[in-house]
């Protein structure tokens, strides 16, 4: 019976450590909710519509971002990821999806809205990881390791990314 209870400490042992790890690893890992905002009015000639995840990098390319954007003729709405499907894509230009991959996985509202949404065209996609290189299959996106240093050319991408959408947008009206 000794050796039971022996096996049982020890397995138990085992269990409360990896959940100890698990609460550190979501504490150190997780990302912060974003608050709504709006940047210009919605009468502007075109609507772009940022969900993202908060976190250092993340919330600095997005204001490097709209800061780069702003002066257009451009209302930019910046949401939490997690409200993304209730988004009404039609209403958007242009949407721009940053999200991380948390325990080995894409952030599940945003998986949800690209498998929903990927195929209209008008979905840029920027995914980080600990490794920098995880990705949504079938998804083209930029990439990264959430590296401050990286935002500059991040942020050249995405804006000519947006450009060349808001101009097909208007070759089409």
């Amino acid at each position: 019976m000794k050796k039971y209870k022996k096996i049982a400490l020890y397995v138990g042992g085992i269990a409360l450590l990896f959940l100890l790890i698990m609460i550190w690893y979501n504490a150190t890992y997780s990302m912060n909710v974003v608050k709504s905002y709006e940047v210009n009015k919605k009468t502007a000639k075109h609507h772009l519509l940022i969900a993202s995840q908060g976190s250092p990098y993340k919330n600095s390319l997005v204001n490097d971002l709209i800061d780069e954007l702003k002066n257009e003729n451009l209302y930019i709405k910046v949401m939490d990821v997690t409200h993304i499907n209730s988004t009404q894509v039609n209403e958007w230009d242009a949407i721009i999806v940053i999200h991380t991959w948390e325990a080995w996985k894409p952030q599940k509202d945003a998986l949800a809205f690209l498998n929903a949404n990927y195929h209209l065209g008008k979905i840029f996609v920027v995914s980080t990881s600990g490794s920098g290189d995880e990705k949504i299959d079938g998804v083209d996106a930029i990439t990264g390791a959430s590296v401050l240093s990286e935002i500059p050319t991040q942020i050249d991408t995405i804006k000519t990314w947006v450009e060349s959408q808001l101009n097909s947008q208007e070759n089409n009206d």
